[in-house]
């Protein structure tokens, strides 16, 4: 796909039900990035949205030259609007921030002034965060370890939609699930330069937040995604070899106690080899090895068969996770 090389800065903001907010949100944007005296763009993608979002999308590239908007035909998540967005931006710099207006769109500057430092990927970092403590910030706190923890990747708040990204990093990325919130994890994994910034973090203005504690079981789930790809994505025989080691070393070990018991006990008949056949004796010491061993040959067989279908991996197939309904330049754009 060929760019518009002359496009500095996109910035993407997925939008889902946000009908209240979409004007300030667009009004607060031109005129940060107008200050900002670079080229850009703003990728708006409306994922499904259920009310009046788009009619005041399509307004607000009619009445700003720099807006496009997309919309997707139902609602895949904000991880599909964002792969929307970045597959449909041009700028050299790709930033993303939320449409409910509590990032501020005046922090972008702040995040490119990283880049000019040398910076790969900028991370913002809500230190003084305006949203209860009990269901949104302390959720979040033992998300960001957890995830810094698991991943390598130290950051203050992954959940922070506030960041930027250089072109080249975006190209490789490819999302599914809940990804979008591993990225800085995922492009480090490429040798991008992550870095983190502290930014500005307002009250919600307008609506209900789209998250909260039941979105964490999938965040876990995708966090141990995010792990087997980050270490495991090119051999997965040696994460499910270690898995069968777990469970074939003390069934092997067994069994061969036990054996050897036997044996022992045929030409010497001493109380440990006689406690041995004792055990070999009861069904549970006789099934339970055996049962082992089984569960390590089928780690390792199902770790051959990843290996086979790791050939396959669906970014080889370039299967999109959204499909794009309808795109919107504006009568000016």
């Amino acid at each position: 796909m060929e760019r518009n090389i002359m496009v500095e800065v996109s910035v993407i903001a997925p939008v889902y039900n946000e009908e209240e907010s979409v004007d300030a949100l667009c009004e607060a944007l031109h005129t940060s990035l107008e200050r900002l005296g670079r080229s850009y763009e703003i990728v708006l993608v409306d994922d499904g949205s259920k009310d009046r979002t788009w009619e005041k999308l399509c307004a607000n590239a009619d009445r700003y030259p720099h807006i496009r908007v997309l919309q997707l035909r139902r609602n895949f998540g904000q991880t599909a609007a964002m792969s929307a967005g970045f597959h449909a931006a041009e700028g050299k710099v790709v930033i993303t921030i939320d449409a409910d207006l509590q990032n501020d769109p005046d922090d972008i500057g702040l995040l490119l002034e990283k880049f000019d430092d040398g910076a790969d990927v900028v991370s913002g970092w809500r230190k003084y965060r305006k949203d209860p403590f009990i269901n949104r910030r302390l959720p979040s706190m033992l998300a960001n370890g957890l995830i810094s923890k698991i991943t390598g990747v130290a950051l203050h708040d992954y959940g922070c939609t506030l960041k930027a990204y250089r072109r080249e990093v975006v190209d490789r990325l490819h999302l599914y699930g809940e990804m979008h919130r591993f990225i800085p994890a995922l492009a480090s994994w490429i040798g991008a330069d992550v870095v983190e910034v502290p930014v500005n973090h307002r009250a919600r203005q307008f609506g209900t937040s789209k998250y909260g504690i039941s979105r964490t079981f999938r965040v876990v789930l995708d966090l141990m995604t995010v792990k087997f790809l980050l270490r495991y994505s090119t051999h997965p025989i040696q994460m499910f070899g270690k898995v069968g080691a777990f469970f074939g070393i003390p069934g092997a070990g067994i069994l061969g106690l036990l054996t050897l018991g036997n044996i022992v006990y045929f030409f010497h008949e001493n109380p440990l080899a006689a406690y041995l056949v004792e055990l070999s004796k009861r069904p549970m010491w006789v099934v339970a090895p055996f049962m082992l061993i089984l569960f390590c040959i089928q780690f390792i067989s199902m770790g051959l068969l990843a290996e086979i279908q790791i050939r396959t991996y669906h970014e080889s197939q370039d299967k999109p996770i959204y499909v794009i309904k309808q795109t919107y330049t504006g009568k000016i754009g």
